[in-house]
């Protein structure tokens, strides 16, 4: 019954997160972190030697963690919000806010070039992946219903991301 319950509250998440992108994702510039990849595992094997069970079903296999379960869903430290199969920043604490759909929710990108987006068709849903453009790491789907300027909504799955606090 719990994991019926489990399925159930998934899906209805899902589809909260799941609004229908009002634009065609934006073409990803070649940066430097695309193209210097020699210290990452390269094939399957060695993802899985380096990242958790969790990591690899989200990072690799492109899963989802549970809503409102995420380490950094209620975190508010400041830093870097960086690529759990990299390294590679992503997000500033600057851009994080509570969107209320379960995930850590972002407004930017660090720097343009960091996140990489693809058109997503699964679950009967039409959405934007987004994937770390250093090591091709799946982190969540980005939506343009955010609350800022920028418009966005960067839903981020807590195991696909790590973080370093700025120093004092």
């Amino acid at each position: 019954m719990k994991k019926m319950l489990g399925l159930v509250l998934l899906f209805v998440s899902l589809q909260a997160c799941g609004q229908e992108p009002k634009q065609t994702p934006k073409q990803t510039i070649a940066t430097t972190a695309t193209k210097t990849m020699e210290n990452l595992p390269k094939t399957e094997a060695e993802w899985k030697a380096k990242l958790t069970e969790d990591e690899y079903y989200i990072l690799r296999q492109k899963g989802t963690e549970r809503p409102y379960t995420g380490k950094f869903l209620m975190h508010t430290e400041k830093g870097m919000y960086t690529c759990r199969g990299c390294g590679a920043p992503l997000f500033s604490s600057d851009s994080k806010f509570d969107s209320h759909c379960g995930w850590p929710s972002f407004d930017k990108e660090v720097k343009a070039g960091v996140i990489k987006e693809t058109v997503d068709n699964t679950l009967g849903m039409r959405r934007t992946e987004i994937t770390c453009a250093k090591c091709g790491g799946h982190l969540g789907h980005v939506f343009d219903d955010g609350p800022t300027d920028t418009g966005l909504r960067y839903c981020v799955n807590s195991v696909s991301i790590g973080f370093e606090a700025v120093k004092k």
